[in-house]
């Protein structure tokens, strides 16, 4: 733990110095975000995860800088340039682009025009002509240096030496260059026109065939179309900037006068501007639009994804699971209430009046013999005729019947975890176990599936891969442990994300499980192979065992802790049982009386809260919901019509809502709410039911454009192009192009 660093974190964040110190301690030791935020928070003065995760990452970057710092200074003492005053500048550096500023004119290189011409020994000549004394005459100083074996034939080919030497000096000068990367950054422009004969196959890239708007202000679903244009091809996309003023920042650093030494300077600066700067800052615009970009992106993925991990539950039920299809039938397969498979079979009920009749009366039968309370019906293909199937057959009216979103069934089904689950079974079998147990508990199956293939994302295959599987690991991290795992019932896939232990760990603990029997206590994990006590002290608090000996053991009190509690139980006369149990008898506590100088009010309150609700399950209870009967497929919608409908992705431009006629329809931002709204997660979030009006449809493209306005007026109709959603084939996640809504940004026409 470097204490510099600290300083810095503690200011940028604008968290106490002993917060961040004590943090950073935690998580140097091996603690895991969760834990901390959980069980440290007198260390941390109750740091939330949002805070800890900032203050992980910033000191993560601080510590990179001062790698790449070590390896400059290296490589600056290995090459004979490394003096006392570049050595206080490398060290004072506070950013990576300053730090690599410094470095620039030092780093080795390929060789550039400038390195031929100082070969050719004409740095002094340049060093001249830079000082720009009016009384000299370049070509006369030139004539000096002409050397035909040297390979300078003229004066003129001395004096364009002189200038590719300068040049570069300009493109390396840490001043020019901070001048110029605050220039581009603040007026620079990106430039899209449409790449010539790509009208037809760019058609998706449309809007952006004369596009022009600031880089700096750009949104980040426009930045990352246009460059996915640009690399399929399609759009040729340029960073434009006022050359003449770029040009006047630079001569205010090196131009004297008129001179003609003056002359051969602002020469040198035109190209080393045109040839090197221009497209250092280029790249720099380029490289920092695109991290804005992907941070934003990346961003709307992590919430989407939590809302997702965290949809309510429907919990211990016994389900029916189908998996809806028209030609093949639909897979059936009941579950119990531990969600294991106990039958399967495969129905017809879109064919011949025989099999409808067959398949109505497989499943009474199955609803009957498995004594089923609540069938999952996948939301694909067939997903809205089988659900209309299912509620004609006159079930028991307890059976609840629910449309379950199937996004990545088909990925977990061919996955080696569905094969090492079900090893007997084909795809469609697991893909409808998937879709039952989704309904049982989203969480515990989701974690089963890489985030990237659940279609929640924006642009996700365009952004840094590192930081999109970083931040989603963490969110995912996040979701398991703010509920808790029951580490009898868990699956190896959902034990690894518990704090401080990981796949092999948890494979352990069902490879124990499975030898041993169910776990009666949190002290019997002690026994695991390899699970030592750091492992232990990070996962206990989030590992539950219901009906377990220790009550305490099925709630989020920490079992280094429970001594308090047998306290406050001693204290006031009673059981734990009991203590847990009555309110009246934890009224009678009086926290203080208990605080020592390691735990402080914040654990205790959290211990009261756990004794009140033991192991509570922070997500919503699940409520019942059906889409309108009278509308199966786009043919169906109408003009106005209101519809309920489901969320089921969040973007900044909009949100995508299904309502139920197998294609999602845009609800775009300037539709979301009576009210302005930047962005749509301000307003809705995925899994959020909604109720919304269809302002336009678009059989062709598959587009339907909706509005979650109060008041709309015909003007709402006419808002734009025909159509709102996204274009046939096209994942929603990558849509859309074509803004169904008003230009956003300056058209160049």
């Amino acid at each position: 733990m470097n204490p510099e660093h600290v300083v810095i974190v503690a200011s940028e964040l604008a968290i106490p110095g002993r917060s961040v110190e004590a943090t950073a301690l935690l998580l140097s030791e091996g603690a895991t975000v969760p834990f901390i935020s959980r069980y440290r928070k007198e260390a941390t003065g109750s740091l939330d995860e949002v805070e800890i995760t900032a203050i992980r990452d910033r000191l993560a970057q601080l510590a990179a800088m001062d790698d790449r710092r070590e390896t400059i200074l290296r490589s600056l003492e290995k090459n004979g340039h490394l003096t006392e005053e570049l050595k206080d500048q490398v060290t004072a550096a506070q950013t990576m682009s300053e730090l690599e500023d410094i470095y620039l004119p030092y780093r080795p290189k390929r060789r550039t025009k400038a390195t031929i011409a100082r070969e050719k020994g004409l740095e002094p000549l340049a060093l001249v002509i830079l000082e720009q004394d009016e009384s000299i005459d370049p070509m006369a100083l030139a004539a000096n240096h002409v050397d035909p074996e040297n390979g300078v034939e003229s004066a003129e080919d001395a004096v364009a030496g002189a200038r590719d030497i300068i040049a570069e000096m300009v493109s390396e000068d840490t001043q020019v260059r901070a001048s110029m990367r605050d220039f581009f950054f603040k007026t620079a422009l990106f430039r899209s026109t449409m790449v010539a004969g790509k009208e037809e196959l760019g058609a998706k890239f449309k809007d952006y065939f004369q596009w022009e708007e600031s880089a700096a202000k750009a949104p980040s679903h426009r930045i990352l179309a246009m460059r996915r244009g640009e690399n399929e091809e399609m759009l040729n996309l340029e960073v434009v900037v006022e050359d003449d003023q770029a040009l006047d920042i630079i001569h205010q650093y090196y131009l004297k006068g008129d001179s003609p030494a003056s002359q051969q300077v602002k020469l040198a600066i035109a190209d080393g501007y045109k040839r090197l700067l221009f497209r250092a800052m280029e790249t720099e615009v380029r490289l920092a639009s695109k991290e804005r970009a992907d941070e934003e992106a990346v961003r709307v993925f992590a919430d989407n994804l939590r809302h997702l991990l965290l949809a309510p539950p429907l919990g211990r039920k016994r389900v029916l699971a189908l998996d809806p299809g028209f030609r093949t039938g639909c897979k059936v397969v009941a579950l119990d209430r531990q969600g294991t498979l106990l039958h399967y079979t495969a129905i017809f009920p879109h064919s011949s009046d025989r099999q409808v009749m067959e398949a109505e009366e497989t499943l009474k039968n199955l609803v009957r013999q498995h004594q089923i309370e609540a069938i999952a019906i996948g939301n694909g293909t067939a997903g809205r005729e089988t659900e209309a199937f299912v509620r004609r057959c006159n079930l028991p009216v307890e059976v609840m019947v629910l449309s379950v979103d199937e996004s990545g069934a088909s990925i977990y089904s061919a996955s080696d975890v569905a094969r090492k689950e079900f090893p007997d079974q084909d795809v469609t079998v697991r893909g409808a176990v998937s879709i039952g147990r989704r309904l049982m508990d989203p969480l515990a199956e989701l974690v089963k599936i890489d985030p990237k293939s659940i279609g929640v994302g924006q642009y996700q295959h365009d952004v840094d891969q590192i930081k999109l599987k970083d931040t989603l690991d963490d969110v995912v991290i996040s979701c398991v442990n703010n509920v808790g795992v029951d580490v009898n019932m868990a699956s190896p896939q959902l034990l690894s994300y518990v704090s401080g232990l990981g796949s092999r760990l948890a494979q352990r603990i069902v490879d124990f499980r499975t030898e041993n029997g169910p776990f009666r206590s949190r002290d019997a994990l002690k026994k695991i192979p390899r699970l030592g006590p750091k492992a232990f002290e990070q996962a206990a608090g989030f590992l539950r065992i219901p009906d377990a000996d220790n009550p305490l053991d099925s709630s989020a009190v920490h079992p280094e802790t429970y001594h308090v509690v047998e306290s406050m139980a001693k204290d006031i006369g009673c059981e734990i049982p009991h203590l847990m149990g009555d309110e009246t008898l934890r009224k009678k506590i009086e926290l203080n009386k208990y605080v020592t100088d390691k735990l402080g009010l914040p654990t205790l309150t959290d211990i009261m809260a756990e004794l009140a609700k033991p192991g509570r399950d922070p997500r919503q209870a699940l409520e019942a919901f059906s889409f309108s009967k009278d509308v199966m497929e786009m043919k169906d919608l109408e003009i106005g019509m209101e519809l309920p409908g489901i969320v089921t992705n969040v973007t900044n431009f909009g949100a995508f809502v299904d309502v139920g006629v197998h294609q999602d329809g845009l609800v775009h931002v300037s539709q979301l709410s009576d009210n302005f709204v930047k962005n749509a997660a301000d307003v809705v979030k995925v899994q959020q039911r909604v109720t919304v009006r269809v302002l336009e449809i678009d059989l062709d493209r598959k587009r339907i454009a909706l509005s979650m306005k109060k008041k709309i007026d015909e003007r709402d109709f006419q808002k734009g192009p025909k159509g709102g959603g996204r274009p046939p084939q096209q994942k929603k996640e990558d849509a859309p192009f074509n803004n169904p809504f008003a230009n956003l940004g300056k058209l160049k026409k």
